[in-house]
């Protein structure tokens, strides 16, 4: 069985995360570039994406399928093959994925103009894992 406080503890850092984020989303386009709100941003996005696939490596060790858990792409794929959230979030959280490593990894080649891109059209991704993730914990 899984861990359901640090699910739901992990679930809280990405609601912090995400509100923190539609409060920044409110920056002027003009104003965000090299702005302290971008570097926020940066750093909500990134914890958020971490604690997604936390909550997901948790899930799919707790299941049985450490296989599933051991890389971020193969986490967000595992989540969606076995149901836990729709196949078109999971699609999404492999995106995801692959922002985050970019985030962590090639942090030099982000630009403030994507973050605030992803501020604008992206959060209710994230909501919707929230959603998803809710839905399965409380089953």
């Amino acid at each position: 069985m899984f861990n359901q406080n640090l699910v739901y503890q992990r679930l809280g850092c990405i609601c912090d995360a995400v509100n923190r984020l539609k409060t920044l989303s409110q920056t002027d386009a003009k104003t965000f570039p090299n702005s302290i709100e971008a570097a926020a941003a940066e750093s909500y996005l990134r914890r958020a994406l971490e604690a997604i696939f936390d909550i997901g490596r948790h899930l799919l060790s707790r299941l049985g399928e450490k296989e599933m858990a051991a890389e971020y792409k193969s986490i967000a794929r595992g989540l969606a093959d076995l149901g836990i959230i729709s196949p078109e979030l999971g699609h999404k959280l492999v995106q995801m994925a692959g922002y985050r490593n970019r985030l962590v990894h090639l942090y030099h080649q982000v630009t403030d103009n994507e973050l605030y891109q992803i501020l604008q059209h992206d959060l209710q991704d994230i909501e919707n894992f929230l959603s998803h993730i809710k839905a399965y914990v409380d089953f």
